[in-house]
């Protein structure tokens, strides 16, 4: 997996076709091999530091090792420069990748949005009942991620549309390698849409791009009205933001006009829908914005 937001480099991903039961696993090898380089990297400079520190034929030098061997600006600053490269390459080679998925999203003209809500947030509820209110509208498909099981691709698979499954093993995001090879599995239709349900987390998804057309962030209102400035880069990526189980606002301390002033503050251009998958309440709004969307 990737070191940009500490997935394990042990994980391999595995897509699994529902429709006919195929599994494919999907080796991360560009990342894979950043790591390895930025390891053997870390042990180049090691052994240029025990170099210099055989030297010792001046007695000044004693001091100057001493303070070269424990000062903690000069043993750091080195491997956070290299960290942060590495981020830097993985991401490139991610934002390729999902150039060429979006180049094909908009050759088969369908409609790709990114689904990202912290776990329990409602982002598999949502997705089942816009499927069964506008699946005579629209041809729809789903790319389901989760770490493990094929729980929440099951509960698709019963609405009647196409879904694969992505479990990431360690990993906390999708990326736009996985679901290129999950879109090969799928197949979607021309002129369709395409549910992708990011793993459940506000951190690691808003930094990759998958090729989608948006991201569509989903907040709980049982979450408290302060997430979109606990997590602003989520919210900042997000072009629409469904607040849901808003049949709860009742029974919630629930500030729902201080959450909206804080999502605005974060992204003012962002729009907001009150939902409720559960009731169905404010969906309306929803689908007219994906109706717009698919134009």
């Amino acid at each position: 997996m990737c070191t940009t937001c500490g997935c394990s480099d042990n994980a391999t991903p595995k897509v699994v076709n529902l429709q006919t039961g195929k599994s494919v696993s999907l080796e991360n090898e560009p990342m894979a091999q950043e790591h390895s380089h930025s390891h053997d990297h870390h042990h180049s400079h090691d052994h240029e530091h025990h170099h210099h520190e055989h030297s010792r034929e001046h007695p000044h030098d004693h001091s100057h090792e001493h303070s070269h061997d424990h000062h903690p600006d000069h043993e750091h600053a080195p491997r956070a420069s290299k960290v942060i490269t590495l981020e830097e390459q993985i991401l490139a080679k991610n934002d390729k990748l999902a150039e060429r998925n979006r180049g094909w999203f908009e050759g088969a003209n369908v409609l790709a949005l990114n689904l990202v809500a912290s776990p329990g947030a409602g982002k598999t509820a949502l997705v089942e009942r816009t499927i069964k209110d506008l699946k005579e509208e629209f041809d729809i498909s789903v790319i389901e991620g989760d770490q493990a099981t094929l729980n929440d691709a099951d509960r698709i698979q019963k609405t009647g549309a196409k879904v694969v499954q992505i479990n990431t093993g360690a990993g906390c995001h999708l990326d736009a390698q996985m679901l290129a090879t999950g879109m090969k599995q799928l197949a979607p239709a021309r002129d369709s849409v395409l549910f992708i349900e990011n793993v459940g987390n506000l951190v690691c998804p808003a930094l990759f791009d998958l090729g989608e057309q948006c991201k569509v962030a989903i907040l709980s209102i049982t979450e408290g009205e302060d997430k979109p400035v606990k997590y602003p880069h989520m919210f900042r990526a997000a072009e629409v933001l469904l607040l849901n189980k808003m049949d709860l606002l009742p029974h919630l301390n629930f500030d729902l006009e201080a959450c909206k002033k804080y999502a605005l503050s974060v992204n003012p251009t962002i729009k907001i829908f009150e939902i409720s998958a559960t009731t169905g309440a404010g969906l309306e709004a929803w689908y007219d914005w994906i109706r717009q969307a698919r134009k």
